[in-house]
């Protein structure tokens, strides 16, 4: 029932997202505008400190369902390993994290975003990588088929459609696009959720809170049998059905595990001890002592100082650099930095800012605004 909840709240939020990227007359973005708002990563940026302090209190609630739910790129992969899998059941396996490359990313993508290198950063964000995937590949056969339906109903005298230029946004961000969806394909045909536990600067931030979850799975050892079809179908290979132990940090709460265990041997509960519940533990209610207590609350304001610290310090970098380059003889200027969309503020404020989704690019109704073929 978990599971099928999960799935019906995931495709939805994922089909309006991207339908926000496709949808070149703005229409979606009215009613749904504010699911691009609540992407992790765009709303810390723009200091939306209500959304962030949302998200981490969910996270810290009910686990990473911000992977398994809101985040597009975290459904897509689980679409294109829900494909492989038709071919190949029962394929994953329990796997150690690699906590040093996880984190290690994570440092260096604070350090780009603190030191203003966003062009480097946003390359492995995860809604800004859908965002160029949506909008340089899916979009112009989006296009595509909305100017075959204009010519075939304007056949028929009807203007329910019309046509509208297909275009691609570049080279070079068509390379990037090609690259990112190749490299997360690959993965994720293979591996389930490997990007998600190893690269992904979000995943790695959102996985510590999530180790301290009130509520999670949690394996009842008087039940299982140990046969490990909880950890051969768990996508980020985070169940070691050995030792009856899960790695909550890299669990994205898809409940898979819940559906696969014949004997219901693992429960969406709260988790009452660090230990894996047994028979007489499941039935009595654990206390949790103060030490516990004082732990979990210092884990999280730990994680919430990191994000709060960095805010601010993007925050004080509002500064307004350059001015107008000077017409002469009606010539195309040449100027040192490009313009920029209006509520930009600055060319460093921009920069410092912008995630690089190309959502404003693929609303643009008069294709004025292109995404920069410079990468920095």
């Amino acid at each position: 029932m978990l599971r099928t909840i999960r799935l019906t709240v995931a495709i939805v939020c994922y089909t309006l997202i991207t339908l926000l990227f496709l949808d070149f007359t703005g229409t979606l973005h009215t009613w749904f505008g504010w699911l691009a708002k609540i992407q992790f990563l765009p709303a810390l940026l723009a200091l939306n400190i209500g959304v962030v302090l949302f998200l981490i209190g969910l996270t810290f609630l009910l686990g990473r369902v911000y992977c398994s739910i809101i985040c597009p790129l975290g459904v897509f992969q689980d679409i294109i390993s829900w494909v492989s899998g038709k071919q190949k059941k029962n394929r994953f396996r329990y796997s150690s994290a690699k906590n040093w490359l996880r984190y290690g990313v994570l440092g260096v993508f604070i350090v780009m975003m603190v030191a203003g290198v966003n062009s480097l950063a946003i390359l492995i964000a995860p809604y800004s990588a859908y965002g160029r995937i949506a909008s340089s590949l899916l979009a112009p056969v989006w296009q595509l088929g909305n100017n075959l339906l204009a010519y075939f109903a304007e056949r028929m005298n009807s203007y329910a459609f019309y046509e509208v230029d297909v275009w691609t946004k570049g080279l070079s961000t068509l390379i990037i696009a090609v690259v990112t969806f190749t490299v997360l394909g690959i993965l994720a045909w293979r591996n389930g959720r490997t990007y998600c536990n190893t690269i992904c600067p979000v995943g790695t931030a959102l996985g510590f809170i999530s180790k301290y979850a009130i509520f999670k799975p949690v394996i009842d050892t008087s039940k299982c049998n140990g046969c490990g079809l909880c950890a051969r179908n768990c996508k980020a290979s985070c169940i070691n059905s050995k030792e009856h132990e899960i790695d909550y940090s890299r669990c994205v709460a898809c409940m898979n595990c819940l559906d696969k265990c014949k004997h219901g041997a693992i429960k969406y509960t709260k988790r009452t001890s660090p230990k894996n519940v047994s028979a007489t533990e499941a039935t009595q209610t654990q206390p949790i002592t103060a030490k516990q207590v004082n732990n979990a609350r210092r884990s999280f304001l730990s994680a919430s100082a990191v994000f709060a610290t960095a805010s601010v310090l993007k925050a004080q970098e509002k500064k307004v650099d350059g001015g107008l380059a000077t017409i002469e003889d009606k010539k195309i200027p040449e100027r040192e930095n490009p313009i920029y969309p209006p509520g930009a503020l600055s060319a460093r404020n921009f920069a410092q800012h912008c995630t690089a989704c190309q959502l404003c690019v693929s609303v643009c109704p008069n294709q004025v605004l292109r995404p920069s073929d410079n990468l920095m």
